[in-house]
């Protein structure tokens, strides 16, 4: 599914973590984010993913380890915290569907639904107020994209009166609207609703399909599959179930190693102005800090880190070592600073069979020796380099 979803109830907030294989980096900085989301209700976790394939016996245990690993060390874990595999894509509504009966348990009032590869503000608690004030089965945050952009992402046309989405186009071809889809959700508990009409239409179609003479009393694979953008927002549009709640808060999406770095950036912003006590400071006899830093607990950082060593717009492995006068640099891919509405890139790594500038990733354990230069290059896991690379993938 790709996403998180708490319920709001009196019992405290309920949230399902799914898409966890692809996304878990992301969750985690959606957690850090969401520890000063302004809700007040406890947390419960139902962390769900799906197995890579090739790896379906060891890839969940580990995930799971390193999902709690994360909320352990983010103080969000409680005993209530659970994991939900899901053993096939269900896209991105099935999961929630499937999970139905975990989400509803308690009898939450709504619940929050949260894809894991967007960064944000998350103002959930505004989504909140908005949705007590005039409950409908689906809350969708919205913010604003420029023209041309807005055709990557799912489009809005909304009543600017009553603010429900009249018309939904996800990624259309032409210009639809500037309101953009945040994949940030809240739902009543009536919003499961539609997806079992989409579940059981599925099924009928599955099983109309199937070759004469075949079986068709079991339930046809295909049915816990449902696209929610496409198979219930765009379908639903315009009936009174669907409503926006516009944001000019910071937004993003995580669709690669570029758009991580720039996220990164973003938060770190976003803790210079509501908890700055987040952010590393210079302390005699360690290393300089400029601008806004943050080191995790468990990093040591000594003072001769930073001597005559450059590392710029690049993504460091656990357990990489960068040689004194070295410099490691990639190609940032932001966005336009003098456009207000514009948004990160999906970037392509390869144009005409060449590496495009991108920024520069290490893998876990890589060295670096000492007075060489790695510009737009990534290094695989486990390797000792010798001498500069420049525009390569250094397997």
């Amino acid at each position: 599914m790709g996403g998180m979803g708490c319920g709001v109830s009196a019992r405290g907030l309920r949230v399902l973590v799914s898409g966890l294989s692809q996304h878990l980096a992301d969750f985690t900085l959606i957690y850090q984010e969401g520890s000063y989301l302004g809700i007040s209700e406890s947390l419960s976790i139902l962390a769900s993913g799906r197995c890579i394939s090739g790896s379906r016996r060891g890839q969940m245990p580990r995930l799971m380890l390193s999902a709690s690993s994360h909320l352990t060390e983010l103080a969000l874990g409680s005993p209530g915290d659970r994991y939900l595999q899901e053993f096939v894509p269900l896209g991105t509504g099935g999961g929630l569907y499937h999970f139905r009966d975990q989400i509803l348990a308690g009898g939450p009032e709504a619940f929050f639904v949260l894809n894991a590869d967007v960064c944000s503000d998350f103002p959930l608690s505004a989504m909140l107020d908005a949705y007590r004030h005039q409950p409908h089965p689906f809350l969708l945050l919205g913010t604003t994209a420029n023209r041309t952009q807005s055709l990557n992402y799912g489009c809005i046309v909304e009543n600017p009166q009553t603010h429900e989405v009249l018309h939904y186009v996800e990624k259309p071809s032409t210009f639809v609207s500037d309101v953009i889809n945040c994949g940030i959700y809240l739902f009543s508990p009536e919003a499961l609703k539609p997806l079992r009409d989409v579940f059981q239409r599925n099924q009928q179609d599955g099983q109309l399909c199937l070759p004469l003479g075949e079986d068709s009393s079991g339930l046809w694979p295909g049915a816990g599959t449902i696209r929610l953008e496409q198979d219930v927002f765009s379908a639903l549009a315009g009936q009174g179930q669907i409503y926006v709640h516009l944001t000019d808060g910071i937004w993003s999406q995580i669709k690669s190693a570029g758009s991580a770095l720039y996220a990164s950036r973003l938060y770190l912003g976003q803790y210079q102005l509501t908890h700055p006590e987040r952010l590393a400071k210079h302390a005699p006899g360690g290393p300089r800090i400029r601008g806004n830093v943050y080191i995790h607990p468990t990093a040591k950082v000594a003072p001769s880190a930073v001597e005559h060593t450059c590392v710029l717009h690049t993504i460091v492995g656990w357990g990489s070592t960068v040689g004194r006068w070295a410099r490691v640099e990639g190609t940032p891919n932001d966005p336009n600073p003098n456009d207000p509405r514009a948004h990160m890139d999906s970037e392509s790594l390869f144009k005409d069979g060449k590496l495009l500038p991108a920024i520069t990733i290490l893998g876990c354990r890589v060295r670096i020796p000492a007075e060489v230069l790695i510009l737009n290059s990534i290094v695989l896991p486990h390797k000792e380099l010798s001498r500069s690379f420049t525009n390569q993938i250094i397997l």
